[in-house]
């Protein structure tokens, strides 16, 4: 499908009592032309306690990974897409994400924020990294900046460890994600120790004089090495639309709508023009749950027929996401 457009909206639905109210008042003309046009592709539906959500599900189908929640090598895919720019580290390396973060922990819940809130720049990140890295290395784990809110690792211990996304994770409490395997006994070690350690590190106080959250624990994903056969890249890597991320994880149900009439009218509006234009495209929606993909391939009369009287509508999948 190297021909074909590929768009990827996440979080098209989502399934607290709020986020239906807001579902049930969206008036979405141009999806509903779409659908009407496009023939449904096989589904993708789980539930919320997969490590992966869909959306990334999706995407690793697309790049060619091996798509089981938890065991997406997202990092090690990263580290191949850097070329020679990629830390130094054993060829058939496991690779991991680590993100620095910050827990909030309550007598009944430890919640992760979002990392993005923490404020960090590349010279903090950098500094923070330093802090952190001996009592990482003591496990054998090596550490390598890449972005501000992501560092890059490898070890023994991340070679088929399966791991939460942080996507899954934000937001949630953190100890119904925790890898439970004996192989991740190290690093349910090492999160202790580095919140020990942070706890009263002058690096967190110069932060919290500024008025910053501390940065007291840490996340890991993407997790393990490249599969034999891996792609060097996707034929053609899909269109992520990430404008209904933030408001949905903020819970601005207003903001929600308001980027999905916008989503409507844009990216979902060009879409239906190439369709009708004769272009391949294939359009995949995204819930907290599951994934649904339809695409343009030819039609019988049959079922150009039966979408006349019965049209795929959004309303009538929305569920199912």
């Amino acid at each position: 499908m190297s021909d074909t457009t590929h768009l990827l909206v996440p979080y098209a639905a989502l399934h607290s009592p709020a986020g239906q109210q807001a579902l049930a008042g969206l008036a979405l003309p141009q999806l509903d032309r779409l659908l009407a046009r496009l023939t449904p592709l096989a589904s993708d539906l789980d539930d919320e306690e997969n490590p992966a959500t869909p959306h990334e599900r999706a995407l690793a189908r697309a790049s060619g990974l091996p798509d089981a929640g938890g065991l997406i090598p997202w990092a090690a895919w990263h580290v191949r897409g850097l070329g020679a720019d990629a830390p130094a580290a054993p060829h058939d390396a496991a690779w991991a994400f680590v993100t620095p973060c910050h827990w909030q922990v309550r007598t009944d819940h430890v919640t992760l924020e979002d990392p993005a809130r923490l404020g960090l720049d590349e010279a903090a990140s950098r500094a923070l990294l330093d802090v952190v890295a001996p009592w990482f290395a003591e496990d054998g784990i090596a550490l390598h900046y890449d972005q501000p809110t992501r560092w890059l690792a490898h070890g023994a211990v991340f070679a088929g460890l399966a791991s939460a996304s942080l996507e899954r994770v934000l937001h949630r409490d953190v100890r119904a994600w925790m890898p439970a395997s004996a192989q991740a006994a190290g690093l349910r070690r090492l999160h202790s120790e580095v919140q020990m350690l942070l706890y009263t590190h002058a690096f967190n106080a110069e932060r919290e004089a500024r008025g910053l959250p501390p940065v007291n624990a840490f996340w890991v994903h993407g997790t393990g090495g490249l599969p034999a056969g891996a792609p060097a890249a996707p034929a053609a890597a899909p269109t992520l639309e990430l404008s209904l991320r933030g408001p949905a994880l903020r819970e601005d149900w207003d903001a929600w709508a308001g980027a999905w009439q916008q989503l409507d009218a844009g990216p979902i509006a060009q879409l239906g023009a190439y369709v009708a234009r004769g272009g391949a495209a294939q359009l995949t929606l995204c819930g907290e749950r599951g994934a649904l993909s339809w695409h343009s391939a030819p039609r019988s009369l049959r079922q150009k027929v039966s979408s006349i009287f019965s049209p795929q509508r959004f309303a009538s999948v929305r569920e199912q996401l």
